[in-house]
Order: C-alpha cells, then structure tokens, then sequence
C-alpha cells in the first residue's frame, strides 16, 4: 500500500482533478525516463487535466447542441456541389462570423447540402467550446407552440432561443407556418438580433419567404430586414445529393 499514492489520490478527488488522479503515475515515469525537470512534468500533467476538461465540456455542448448527426466540412463534396463557393464557406468555417453575432444563410434546392454544411458548422462551434443548438424550422415550430400553451414561452425563449450563441434552424420553408407560428418565429430573430448568432437552411428564394410566414409580406419584409442586416448568404446550386447517389446504384437514368 503506498500512502503517497493515497494522499493524492485523496487530493484529487477533493479538487475534483480526475485526469491527474489517474494518469500521474504513467506521466511520473515518463519522465522520471527522460529525465524531465520538475515544471516539465507540472506542465505535462496540466495539459492532461486541462485536455480532460475541453473533453467533457465538448461532450456536454454536444448533447446540448441535439445534432441529427455529425457532419463536418471536410466530408462536403465540393467537386460535386460545383455551385457551393468554397471560399466563403472555408471562411465562415473559422466561426468569426459567431463574434461578431453575424447570421449564415444557405439557400438553393434540395439535396445541395445546405444541411450539410449547417450541421458542419454547427458541429465545429461545439468543437469551438461555443454553446449551439440545431433544430429544424418545423420542431422550433412544434416547441415554440407548446410553450405558448403552456404559458412557458419566456422560459422557453430564454433557454432554447437566447440561450446559444449560435442557433440552426434547418429547412425554412418546406412546411408554411400558419399566423401564429409566422409571428413567434419573427420572435426568434428579433430576439437574437445583434445578440447572437443564427444559420438558416431554406429551399426558397427570398421573394417566396412571405409563402413560408403565413402570406404577411409585412412581417416576412420586417423579419428579413433583421436577419439580413449582419448576414453572409450562401448561394448553392447543382444536383441533388440524393439523387447522384441512385444514379450511381442505377436507380435513376443518368442525364442525357
């Protein structure tokens, strides 16, 4: 029994340093071999601890973020997706558009990737340490609503919509929004304009948005005079994803 090895142990748990618990002894002996000085060693075993913290900080905002599934820059086909412009969206990759509370908005038609890429950026502001949430137009719809019922609105606002410091509202436009739900989505961007962050994804060119919000051409121009105002917008074309992968299985002729 060695009672060093039990004092520390003991001193770790009380500080809550979990990582040096468990891998000081392995980085003792590194360098005890490589005859490393003592603030070598001090340094080697903050770095541990520090990496374990990033670990489970990158971990919470994960969860925190509710992505479908992760997807990162590197896997978009930009040789397929011609008409995707690969310099802006490598420089929205850096996040500074997130400082600078500035919006992303990804139109073109279906299958483009524009889901892709919201959920790419989404996931390296997590990897970011920057607290994110991604959520489909018509489930922000569906929560909103409830808490509205439930006279949970200013509650819900505060955690799920003024919360993040980027928020992903993916697929604006593939269903319409009724009056009610037009207004609380204006809410939305009202709410977080000049305060934070939000990446849309949107099938629908900006003069087709009032179809999308209940026909209000007024409040479609006033929600669009918000969102735009900081805003990079990131126009894709080409051929459905989807599409290119069932003509490569033969399910679909290949164009003439």
């Amino acid at each position: 029994m060695n009672l060093q090895h039990d004092r520390i142990a003991s001193l770790c748990s009380v500080l809550k340093l979990e990582r040096i618990a468990s891998e000081w002894p392995a980085l003792a002996q590194r360098a005890a071999q490589q005859e490393a000085s003592l603030g070598d060693f001090l340094e080697q075993v903050l770095v541990e601890e520090n990496n374990a913290r990033l670990e489970r900080q990158r971990s919470a905002l994960l969860k925190m973020a509710t992505l479908p599934t992760i997807k990162t820059l590197e896997e978009y086909d930009f040789g397929f997706a011609s008409g995707a412009p690969r310099s802006h969206i490598q420089e929205l990759a850096a996040l500074s558009f997130v400082e600078r509370a500035e919006n992303v908005v990804f139109l073109g038609p279906s299958g483009v990737g524009k889901s892709h890429l919201a959920q790419a950026l989404a996931y390296r502001a997590v990897m970011a340490g920057i607290k994110t949430r991604f959520i489909t137009a018509a489930d922000l719809m569906l929560q909103l609503a409830t808490a509205h019922k439930q006279d949970r609105l200013k509650e819900y606002f505060n955690r799920a919509v003024v919360g993040p410091r980027l928020l992903v509202v993916d697929e604006i436009g593939y269903l319409p929004f009724g009056r009610e739900e037009a207004t609380l989505f204006f809410n939305v961007v009202a709410k977080r304009y000049e305060r934070g962050s939000i990446v849309l994804t949107s099938n629908l060119p900006f003069s087709q948005w009032s179809s999308a919000f209940a026909d209000d051409q007024t409040l479609t121009a006033a929600l669009l005079d918000r969102l735009l105002h900081h805003a990079h917008i990131v126009q894709i074309a080409g051929e459905s994803y989807r599409l290119k992968d069932k003509r490569k299985a033969g399910q679909v002729k290949p164009k003439n």
